[in-house]
């Protein structure tokens, strides 16, 4: 996790998302994105999540290959 994410998302709420990433809840990605995700999820692919909470926003990203998943504001990136 980013240094961003840890201090304007509290404990609580980065478990909520990464468990919504996990379980294929994308949250507030456009139809397309979501579909790549999904695509991606048998072919091996980056998956990306995007969680608006309040007036804040928080992605999570695994990589292609699985070994690492980041909790990161969008200007992180």
């Amino acid at each position: 996790m980013t240094p961003g994410a840890q201090t304007t998302f509290d404990e609580k709420t980065r478990a909520e998302c990464l468990q919504r990433h996990a379980k294929g809840d994308w949250g507030d990605l456009d139809d397309e994105d979501k579909r790549l995700n999904t695509r991606s999820v048998s072919t091996g692919g980056r998956l990306m999540s995007s969680y608006t909470i309040g007036d804040k926003e928080l992605w999570v990203v695994t990589e292609a290959d699985r070994s690492v998943t980041t909790l990161l504001l969008p200007e992180e990136y």
